[in-house]
């Protein structure tokens, strides 16, 4: 059997604003695709774009849901983001309370 740990995933983004990041993360866990997305202002990136190399404000969103859950969390960035490319990157979980595991286990999903 798999351990809970294990399932759980933190998936990261960025949007341009705090509106948009707060409305991603309202979408994403009134859908029951995660569990709890932290919205953190504040950010600066530094990117390559279209050749050109960017520097823009930006706002990051720490995405906790389970394995199972991540494609469709990258399906609902993806269609409710404003950037051509918005940025999705699933990272495991390789441990952490058991409990709060658990807990974001039980709400993603049915």
């Amino acid at each position: 059997m798999e351990r809970v740990g294990n399932a759980v995933v933190v998936v990261l983004s960025t949007a341009p604003d705090v509106a948009t990041a707060q409305r991603l993360a309202n979408a994403l866990v009134e859908r029951r695709l995660a569990a709890c997305v932290q919205v953190i202002p504040g950010i600066l990136s530094t990117y390559r774009w279209k050749g050109d190399v960017q520097r823009d404000d930006e706002v990051l969103l720490l995405v906790k849901t389970t394995r199972a859950g991540a494609e469709a969390v990258q399906g609902a960035i993806a269609q409710l983001h404003p950037y051509e490319v918005p940025e999705v990157v699933v990272l495991p979980v390789e441990g952490g309370g058991d409990a709060y595991l658990r807990w974001v286990a039980e709400n993603v999903g049915g």
